[in-house]
């Protein structure tokens, strides 16, 4: 027998998750005619909720021996929640997915088909269409992959979701990887492994309301920068050479036109307005520069990504 583990990150998803887990129940028996070695196993991840998600997951669990949970001592995101997952899972193939059910279950077979019989090590979805996804969000986030693709040195493919099937081995070469600062769409793509890409129809959710907010999301869009690019260090760089040049062509230029002209307060209100720009300039580079050692230092603390209230 071969074990399957669905890894389910939760944040007041208690509206969703009765659906969500009926829709797996029918995947489930398909499986089981399609493919009989396979087994399931469902690990919900309480991001630290504050409605009755948590009631809903051990309801479950007294039903369905299947259901296994982990509820943390605080909201620690997204990411801690798939790294729990990936850390609790026993499975010989694990598989991401929302609670909300726009990651379409059905699409479950034909994930699996393509790690057992064509011989890849990952399924990963792409949504093919943003519809009904506001637009603004829409075009900021094909800015962002576009954005990605230029400045770091790993595939960042657009549109695609956290909604992924692999193998034991690659899901272990993750696990490997500890730091605190997590981005795991770019970490999929560190670690390598060959991936068959999924498309499917964007599917509104079933029930509840999203958690990302659009600076929530732009704030996610920072830390993959800064955690899969060096490209904005070396802007200060090019920056620092470009603005140097200039300021040494203007001290050029005003002593040539005082030696020339005098009245050396001539000019002033152009002065100030260089000033202002060239200090502008040199605490935007301290931010980026202070960013990245900002990132540094919380990785030297060594905490660990989520504490655990209760498991089962």
């Amino acid at each position: 027998m071969s074990l399957l583990s669905v890894i389910v990150p939760c944040y007041n998803e208690e509206e969703a998750i009765p659906f969500f887990y009926e829709a797996m129940q029918t995947v489930a028996g398909d499986f089981s005619q399609k493919y009989p070695e396979v087994d399931f196993e469902y690990i919900f991840i309480d991001d630290g909720s504050t409605d009755k998600t948590l009631d809903v997951i051990k309801n479950l669990r007294d039903k369905d021996k299947r259901v296994h949970f982990t509820s943390f001592s605080r909201n620690f995101g997204k990411e801690a929640a798939l790294y729990a997952g990936f850390s609790k899972a026993a499975g010989d193939y694990i598989v991401c997915m929302d609670a909300d059910l726009q990651d379409p279950p059905e699409l479950l077979a034909d994930m699996y088909s393509a790690l057992v019989t064509e011989g890849f090590d990952s399924a990963a979805t792409r949504r093919v269409t943003r519809k009904g996804e506001p637009k603004i969000r829409s075009f900021f986030a094909r800015c962002f992959y576009k954005l990605m693709n230029r400045i770091s040195d790993i595939e960042f493919v657009d549109g695609a979701r956290d909604y992924r099937i692999m193998t034991r081995k690659m899901v272990d070469a993750i696990l490997e990887l500890g730091e605190n600062n997590r981005f795991t769409k770019g970490i999929y793509s560190w670690v390598g492994f060959k991936t068959k890409w999924i498309e499917f129809e964007n599917v509104e959710r079933v029930a509840g309301e999203t958690k990302w907010s659009f600076f929530g999301l732009l704030r996610y869009s920072f830390e993959a920068i800064l955690g899969f690019s060096t490209a904005p260090l070396s802007c200060v760089i090019s920056l620092g050479f470009i603005v140097t040049a200039f300021a040494f062509i203007l001290i050029i230029f005003v002593v040539i036109r005082t030696l020339l002209f005098g009245d050396p307060t001539n000019g002033w209100p152009s002065m100030i307005c260089i000033v202002v720009f060239f200090a502008g300039t040199q605490l935007m580079c301290t931010g980026i520069v202070g960013a990245y050692l900002g990132k540094t230092y919380l990785e030297t603390k060594n905490r660990p990504i989520f504490i655990a209230r209760e498991e089962e």
